[in-house]
């Protein structure tokens, strides 16, 4: 039997682990429930990624990608008169309200990188990107401490579902700025 073309197929895959782990934890991963849920063989899973290791880069990279994409769609990042410390922390709202899912399912894998070395490269990239657009507007080490708090105020609101306080995160990063 003619293997059929499908061109997509590695894609799919890469969506169902996010979507896997989205459901079930980085614990629930296997090639086997990423298979069903991608609805291709077994073999497929394993053929495109021989690890789970490597299935995870591949969804932490896709993380990534798309938090970038939307960060770099903001364009008030590059107009100097944009209020930064306010920008940012509406930013972090605009994460934080509503469905947080998707921002837990993308701390889940970058936090997968504390017990998986493969994944660290990756993982400082994600930070990298928002540090490098923020050091056009103030200098690389308070860029970088920027994203530090802000990657600790949305893990402080995602561990303990309190509400997000906008004042706070905007006073918190204006202080750095200063």
């Amino acid at each position: 039997m003619a293997r059929r073309w499908d061109p997509e197929r590695r894609q799919r895959i890469i969506d169902a682990a996010i979507r896997v782990v989205a459901r079930a934890g980085i614990a629930g991963l296997s090639h086997r429930s990423v298979a069903a849920e991608a609805d291709v063989p077994l073999g497929s899973t394993t053929y495109h990624f021989a690890t789970l290791d490597d299935l995870l880069l591949a969804a932490l990279r896709q993380a990534g990608e798309d938090f970038a994409a939307t960060v770099a769609a903001r364009r008030s990042l590059s107009d100097p008169d944009t209020d930064l410390a306010a920008e940012l922390a509406a930013w972090m709202g605009e994460w934080l309200r509503g469905d947080r899912s998707r921002l837990e399912l993308e701390y889940e894998l970058y936090l997968a990188a504390l017990r998986r070395p493969a994944l660290r490269p990756v993982a400082a990239e994600w930070a990298g990107v928002l540090a490098a657009l923020l050091a056009r507007r103030t200098d690389t080490v308070t860029a970088r401490a920027l994203v530090a708090l802000m990657d600790g105020i949305c893990l402080e609101a995602l561990l303990t579902g309190r509400p997000y306080d906008e004042d706070y995160a905007r006073d918190a990063l204006a202080r750095l700025i200063a």
